[in-house]
């Protein structure tokens, strides 16, 4: 959607998707993240989990280890990621 500044703004429409078991985003930059619509379930490294709905966000600190762990499979799941630049 936009790259301004180093920063990075992405919308992601998801239905059902999750990444694979054992496979880890680990992105050099923060990111903040806000789910518009549906439901999704973010997990951690750590084996934590974190069950987002509309209006919820999170910022996930740099090299912090993460995966999108469920997505509903029976509603468009929208997505606003801003992808920080390192410090």
């Amino acid at each position: 959607m936009l790259a301004a500044g180093g920063a990075r703004v992405v919308r992601i429409a998801s239905r059902g998707q999750a990444d694979p078991p054992g496979q880890w985003y680990d992105q050099a930059e923060a990111e903040f993240v806000l789910l518009l619509a549906g439901a999704a379930r973010l997990g951690f490294v750590d084996g934590t989990e974190r069950d987002l709905a509309p209006g919820d966000w999170a910022v996930i600190p740099a090299h912090c280890r993460h995966r999108v762990a469920w997505t509903d499979p029976a509603r468009e799941t929208l997505w606003l990621a801003v992808h920080m630049p390192p410090a």
